[in-house]
């Protein structure tokens, strides 16, 4: 086996990076596609001038086949990437040490949990062993501080875990599809001062004389997009300072992965004034920017998580994964779902600190989400129905 960096996943073949990306399973999940990583790369997003310097690992066969391939950035900050760590930069800098560069292996401004040691048959530990240890390798070569696997699979973490790395511990809330067959049956499920509460809040979202389309594949517009990305760029503007991504980015992945994708989009007197960009999965839609220009009570709520979860019921999918963070979201029906992350820290005082706040850490979050669970909308029995 060879084990080599290529710093840009376009030289890189489509067809053997998806291989791996799909392991097993025939399919990979959209983020995870050289079509969308690529994407982030040729239009600039995800570049060295970013601060996302493209250092992604191969590991091939003595005949050049790949074997294996795991997503890594080097990185001179921690934007983008929803596991936070700039408290760890601060005090590692305030004591004299330098925290960048650092490793990261993630999809780039997307927190969504999925295979990070990216194997073309997934029980193939040897191939597993050789990606963590070239990670090694690699964050002696660039002098890294560290390296972050994050929003990866819990047997991977386990994996890291093994070669040295810290667990980290984290949540988000995620709608599950026990099989309903309309957004009535999911709404059964809830206590009846929650049905309630859903339903009035959804009446009153539209109330304005707003209507919703889904558009997805054939059905995406030139006047979709402009509306869309008008709101992402306002929405960016307000929480984050700089948007993450172009215009470019979002017509590549229109004319490269339409299948994957849908817009939902609320219109008012002839003109779209919100919407929410969608990503489709083999069994998951991921919820992942949102943005309006005029404000509407509820409107947030309804094209981002009710919307979701009505397209899910209806195309059949399992889960919606509506990003990062939202208590706001158990109301509507998310329930607390973990998430992990793998570190490694080269200097071992600040190894032990974090270490330390990471055990500390990881019992809040445990404790954190069963309360909310308990405190969520769903009734506490499996007894008939609660009448409205």
């Amino acid at each position: 086996m060879r084990l080599r960096v290529v710093s840009a996943i376009s030289d890189i073949p489509a067809d053997a990076w998806d291989a791996c990306a799909a392991g097993n399973d025939g399919q990979p999940e959209p983020f995870l596609t050289h079509t969308f990583l690529n994407a982030l790369e040729i239009t600039g997003c995800a570049a060295a001038h970013t601060g996302w310097l493209p250092q992604h690992l191969v590991l091939e066969e003595g005949d050049g086949r790949i074997r294996a391939v795991m997503p890594a950035y080097l990185k001179g900050h921690s934007r983008g990437e929803y596991v936070f760590d700039h408290g760890w930069a601060e005090a590692f800098e305030r004591a004299g040490g330098q925290y960048y560069p650092k490793l990261q292996v993630a999809v780039p401004f997307t927190p969504v949990t999925g295979r990070r040691l990216l194997l073309r048959n997934t029980e193939d530990e040897a191939a597993r062993d050789a990606l963590i240890s070239g990670l090694h390798e690699l964050v002696k070569l660039r002098h890294a501080s560290s390296a972050h696997v994050t929003f990866a699979h819990a047997v991977e973490c386990t994996a890291l875990a093994e070669q040295g790395f810290l667990q980290r511990a984290d949540r988000q809330f995620h709608w599950l599809n026990a099989g309903y067959g309309v957004y009535e049956d999911f709404l059964s499920a809830l206590a009846s001062r929650k049905r309630k509460a859903l339903r009035k809040e959804r009446r009153e979202a539209l109330a304005n004389g707003i209507t919703i389309e889904w558009l997805a594949g054939a059905d995406l517009t030139e006047e979709a997009w402009d509306a869309f990305f008008h709101f992402y760029l306002d929405t960016g503007a307000r929480k984050w300072g700089s948007p993450y991504l172009n215009r470019a980015f979002f017509n590549r992945i229109w004319e490269q992965m339409p299948e994957n994708i849908l817009l939902v989009m609320a219109r008012r007197e002839g003109r779209y004034v919100a919407g929410a960009l969608n990503f489709i999965g083999a069994e998951t839609l991921y919820g992942r920017y949102w943005g309006c220009i005029e404000h509407h009570p509820g409107l947030h709520f309804e094209v981002c998580y009710h919307q979701a979860i009505d397209y899910a019921i209806a195309r059949g999918l399992k889960v919606v994964e509506a990003g990062a963070q939202g208590e706001h979201k158990l109301a509507r029906g998310y329930l607390p779902t973990p998430t992990c992350s793998a570190h490694y820290i080269v200097h071992p005082g600040l190894r032990d600190a974090v270490a330390d706040y990471l055990s500390y850490e990881r019992a809040h979050v445990d404790e954190d989400s069963a309360i909310l669970t308990r405190l969520g909308p769903f009734r506490r029995s499996a007894d008939t129905p609660e009448q409205d």
